[in-house]
């Protein structure tokens, strides 16, 4: 095609459009996600891959809305991010992809860490990694080994992360929960605790402090929508608290709207507790 007849189709009012150097839609209106993607790797050049929260997305992980489009090149490709395309150069180019038609994306722990170094926000990289996790798309050791082998610039975030999941944070809920207790200056709990009457499971805990026999938990609207899962949450609360369990129960709304007043709650429920319970149940952390 002549630069005439393509400077034709994308002129005002023309039939095509230009959505990145090189690259053109051959449709008006927005772009769709499909094409804001392929119009990314087209322009990054063969072999390249989404990465962070374009494929996250792809992969049915939630990911924050960014405008941006991030995609892997190899380190010695010429090119510059331009347009809605982030252009992240790597020397460690995925070994295995996924691929979609023909969108390529990298798997999840590699997407999962590079979205939590372009992510400004702490709640939202916690968020990122919690879902990964819990849904199964990638391993707590697979992300630390992507933290590990890339680049330390922009990786605070996800280090503070993996450092709360040893600890037994398996939410960006209670992640906020772990901050306010410290926060307020009180006794760090156990977080995720398996509880034991002799040989017998009882609950796992989000949160546990064993000298007092209290337990919090971080109760999520979306885990409580049906009548069998509330159903299920009262009567584990019914077999806590026939143990002898003082149990507290917090959404996340409250958790980051008003922690003054969940502070408060846990330090009388477990001033209280010091002076008249005795606990029967033993404790195993998150690891073991």
């Amino acid at each position: 095609m002549t630069d005439r007849a393509l400077r034709y189709r994308i002129r005002c009012g023309g039939p095509w459009q230009r959505l990145l150097p090189g690259v053109y839609l051959a449709v008006t209106g927005t772009p769709t996600t499909d094409q804001r993607d392929m119009a990314g790797l087209l322009y990054a050049g063969p072999g390249s891959i989404l990465t962070a929260a374009a494929a996250l997305r792809r992969l049915g992980i939630r990911a924050p809305r960014v405008e941006a489009v991030d995609v892997l090149v190899p380190a010695a490709r010429r090119r510059q991010s331009t347009g809605f395309v982030r252009v992240l150069r790597t020397t460690r180019m995925p070994e295995q992809a996924c691929i979609t038609g023909q969108i390529g994306f990298a798997m999840a722990a590699r997407a999962v860490a590079d979205a939590a170094r372009t992510l400004k926000n702490l709640g939202e990289v916690r968020a990122v990694v919690a879902d990964s996790v819990q849904r199964r798309w990638c391993r707590v050791a697979e992300l630390a080994d992507e933290l590990r082998r890339g680049p330390v610039t922009g990786s605070a975030y996800l280090r503070q992360v993996l450092t709360e999941v040893a600890d037994g944070i398996r939410s960006s809920a209670e992640a906020d929960f772990r901050d306010l207790v410290k926060r307020a200056g009180l006794p760090m709990p156990m977080f995720n605790a398996r509880l034991y009457v002799g040989k017998a499971v009882i609950a796992v805990a989000d949160a546990w402090w064993p000298e007092a026999a209290v337990a919090a938990e971080v109760d999520s609207r979306e885990w409580h929508l049906s009548p069998g899962d509330w159903e299920r949450t009262l009567r584990r609360h019914a077999r806590l608290t026939s143990h002898g369990i003082l149990v507290l129960h917090f959404t996340p709304k409250q958790i980051r709207t008003e922690p003054a007043q969940v502070a408060a709650a846990i330090r009388a429920a477990l001033d209280a507790a010091r002076a008249d319970r005795q606990s029967r149940v033993r404790a195993l952390p998150a690891s073991a």
